[in-house]
């Protein structure tokens, strides 16, 4: 089963490059139907998922949550306002909080439904327009603003590096600026540089198109 095999060959990528930390590979199982998302997680116990359109999401993941318990879903897209109230509904971890609007939309929200979700704030570090994230001389203020006025659960930091650049500038600038935090958790590493990004601390890869093609 193609899937599968693919399933274990990054996880043995992954094992070979780590020696003394975890990673956690987050699937992005965006584009993929429910019998391929089962698959993975009765065959492999593959626990973590990551989506990035909440619509899809909502369309598959409620009752494969509902039948998998263990199952932690990633919101991983850019996160608008107006869905935050169903984002937190249906997840466990949200990657994308740019702005203290949204860190105080997740706030209320998660107060509404009694329920504590873990997140990453979203670096965006050339300012692309079409990306998501802060600036990162914005980040220490975001950050204290989350971890001491509203008391969320900022676990790290996230990026994705601009397209046609050397992904490993990014990472160690993230890297640099977590320690600076004292944030253990990195969110970088995609497919095509999961590699590069373990190497350079990450703790959580994302990954969909290197397991699904």
């Amino acid at each position: 089963m193609k899937l599968i095999e693919n399933y274990h060959k990054i996880n043995s990528k992954i094992t070979n490059i780590v020696k003394t930390k975890k990673v956690e590979l987050i699937i992005v199982s965006k584009n993929q139907c429910s019998e391929s998302i089962i698959k993975l997680i009765e065959n492999c116990n593959h626990k973590h998922f990551g989506e990035n359109r909440l619509q899809e999401a909502i369309m598959k993941w409620p009752s494969i949550k509902n039948a998998y318990k263990e199952i932690k879903l990633h919101f991983i897209g850019k996160l608008q306002s107006n869905k935050v109230k169903e984002v937190i509904k249906l997840f466990d971890y949200v990657h994308s909080i740019d702005s203290l609007k949204l860190a105080k939309l997740c706030s209320e929200e998660e107060k509404k439904l009694n329920k504590k979700l873990s997140y990453f704030i979203q670096v965006n570090f050339d300012d692309e327009i079409q990306k998501s994230g802060i600036n990162e001389n914005l980040i220490t203020d975001l950050f204290n603003y989350c971890t001491t006025t509203l008391r969320i659960n900022i676990l790290g930091l996230m990026c994705i590096p601009p397209l046609n650049s050397d992904p490993v500038k990014y990472f160690i600038r993230l890297m640099l600026i977590a320690q600076k935090l004292d944030l253990k958790e990195l969110s970088m590493g995609m497919s095509n540089d999961y590699e590069k990004a373990i190497k350079c601390g990450a703790t959580f890869i994302r990954i969909g198109t290197a397991i699904f093609r």
